[in-house]
């Protein structure tokens, strides 16, 4: 069990080089006439994407003109004249030298007065083919998959309902500040995402450092006779943080992209799939502590500590390095 402990520690300890950096590239291929298509490459710049990872076109088609480089936020945006010999369907789009990335790819193909199909790229399969008829279920898929792994990955998201669940006690009292954290995000994150709201980024995700450190110190100073603010209203604890991390899901979710014409299903199965991701760290949790507390509760408190330290730690270290660096 101390080994397991101190495994988990070298994790949340490696976590600060990695925080909140899941985000995919973008690639979008449109048709605008018969033949002529526009293709716009959007490869963010701290994804693990090298200069010599670019678009492979489906056979038959070839780029025109001089592409036009721009940058926006963090991403490298080239969007490229493309003519087609043929129909695309049955043939394949891809990535060269992609194998070695981190990051994974959102592909947006619209044929001229066809559905639109949402694909994915990974290093394992740098390719995908253009269907003739588009599973419809493809855009929900893609961004309910993305959702998931942004909670997943993105670190400072999954610390902060890690540190909800370490520092509340009882089913029902976490179920409801992790339910309040849920609303809260989900408000900001489509109203910023819909134009409605907004804040500038690095602020917010400095301040997104700063509450999973608030959560790490009520950790530490918990005590069974004294309940904290946080443990005595966390439903309301929960839902403030929870606009701010919305505004830092809104960011990342910017940075990927959405589909135009399918922004409602690609906002509400990102949303649905940051939950699930959300539903399985609050369930590993639990039973990481259950474990603990049946075989091996003298190691509660310790175990409660080191985590809290651990994580104090790294939002401490996120918070210097978002606002000054």
């Amino acid at each position: 069990m101390i080994r397991v402990l101190l495994l988990l520690v070298g994790l949340l300890l490696s976590a600060p080089l990695q925080a909140d950096e899941l985000r995919p590239g973008y690639l979008e291929f449109t048709e605008k006439t018969p033949g002529a298509w526009t293709l716009v490459w959007k490869a963010p710049m701290r994804g693990g994407l090298t200069p010599q990872t670019q678009p492979l076109l489906p056979t038959g088609c070839k780029v025109t003109g001089e592409p036009s480089r721009e940058i926006s936020g963090i991403s490298l945006v080239t969007t490229s004249a493309v003519a087609c010999r043929s129909d695309v369907s049955g043939k394949s789009i891809g990535l060269s030298n992609f194998e070695a990335s981190q990051t994974d790819v959102l592909v947006r193909v619209q044929p001229l007065g066809r559905p639109v199909q949402a694909l994915r790229l990974t290093p394992a399969e740098p390719n995908a083919e253009i269907k003739a008829k588009p599973d419809r279920w493809q855009v929900a898929r893609t961004y309910f998959v993305t959702g998931v792994e942004h909670i997943l990955f993105g670190y400072d998201h999954l610390l902060f309902v890690v540190s909800l669940v370490l520092l509340l006690s009882g089913f029902w009292t976490i179920a409801k500040a992790v339910t309040a954290f849920t609303v809260a995000h989900s408000i900001t994150l489509i109203g910023t995402t819909l134009g409605f709201l907004g804040l500038p980024q690095r602020p917010v995700e400095s301040v997104i450092a700063l509450s999973i450190l608030f959560l790490a110190v009520e950790i530490v100073k918990k005590r069974p006779d004294q309940p904290r603010l946080s443990e005595r209203i966390p439903w309301v604890v929960a839902f403030g943080f929870g606009l701010l991390h919305g505004f830092g899901f809104a960011g990342a979710l910017n940075e990927i992209g959405l589909p135009e014409s399918d922004v409602p299903t690609a906002l509400l199965t990102f949303n649905l799939g940051v939950e699930a991701g959300q539903l399985v760290i609050v369930a590993l949790s639990l039973a990481l502590l259950e474990l603990l507390r049946r075989f091996a509760a003298a190691l509660m408190h310790p175990a409660l500590q080191i985590a809290a330290y651990g994580i104090g730690t790294i939002s401490a270290f996120w918070f210097i390095e978002r606002t000054f660096a």
